[in-house]
């Protein structure tokens, strides 16, 4: 089984986000975790559409990426251009990858919800994707 580390952050948003669809893509073929650089809580809005989708975060917590450094990693995807300046070194072999998406908690609030949704489709369709493309090889291992 794989396992896969998105950091963000705050661990608010983009990366709960994220390890809701690369869990929900990857089933029981990989854990995935998610982790902050300087995390400040769940918000609120990317659990709502989350559930919007049918995916469950609600029970997530924002993490210090610092609990993961000492796990076996496999891929350590960053979701936004922050995280990736201030990424740890993980001492595994863990393939890094990023793909910055836009912080929808910086849009005006009376754009918010739109721009949170915005963001969760591209989160939908690049989880999909790298699930298809990096654990396709794992079905039935």
């Amino acid at each position: 089984m794989k396992s896969i580390l998105v950091l963000c952050t705050g661990n608010s948003a983009r990366s709960q986000m994220a390890h809701g669809y690369l869990q929900h893509f990857a089933g029981d073929r990989a854990t995935v975790y998610s982790a902050g650089v300087a995390p400040h809580g769940v918000n609120p809005l990317a659990t709502q559409v989350m559930a919007e989708d049918g995916v469950d975060i609600s029970h997530h917590t924002s993490n210090h990426v610092d609990e993961y450094v000492n796990l076996p990693i496999d891929y350590v995807i960053t979701v936004c251009d922050n995280a990736r300046e201030q990424c740890p070194y993980f001492p595994s072999t863990a393939e890094m990858i990023h793909h910055s998406f836009t912080d929808p908690s910086h849009a005006p609030e009376s754009e918010r919800l739109a721009q949170f949704r915005v963001v969760r489709d591209q989160i939908r369709q690049y989880s999909e994707q790298f699930i298809n493309e990096r654990l396709s090889e794992s079905v039935g291992a």
